[in-house]
Formats: structure tokens, C-alpha cells, sequence
């Protein structure tokens, strides 16, 4: 038992900060969609190298 309560007392922030961060991101990106987000990144936003599994590959 002491186990669990130590388990729940180190993980609960962790958990905690995230449901807040998420909610402030929601609250934040209301009214906004994908199309919007990708015209902020620009013209070169596919023209990059990436690191993905462990290989290198083209975005594209």
C-alpha cells in the first residue's frame, strides 16, 4: 500500500500539469485549424531533414 501511495504521489503533478497545460492549449487555439498553422510555418516548411526512427529522411 505504501507503494502505491508513494507511486500516486510522485505521478499526480505530472498528470496534473499536463491536464492544465492541455487545457491551455484548447483554450488558446480556439478558432484556429491546420491550414492556419501550416501558412505561419511558410514556403520551406517541407524542405527539411528530419530524424525519425532512427534513419534520416526528406519531408516532402
Amino acid at each position: 500500500m505504501k507503494a502505491l501511495a508513494g507511486a500516486f504521489i510522485y505521478l499526480a503533478p505530472f498528470f496534473i500539469i499536463g491536464v492544465i497545460a492541455r487545457m491551455i492549449i484548447r483554450k488558446r487555439m480556439e478558432g484556429s485549424s491546420l491550414s492556419d498553422m501550416q501558412d505561419l510555418a511558410g514556403q520551406n516548411r517541407r524542405r527539411r531533414k528530419v530524424f525519425l526512427l532512427g534513419s534520416w529522411r526528406n519531408e516532402e
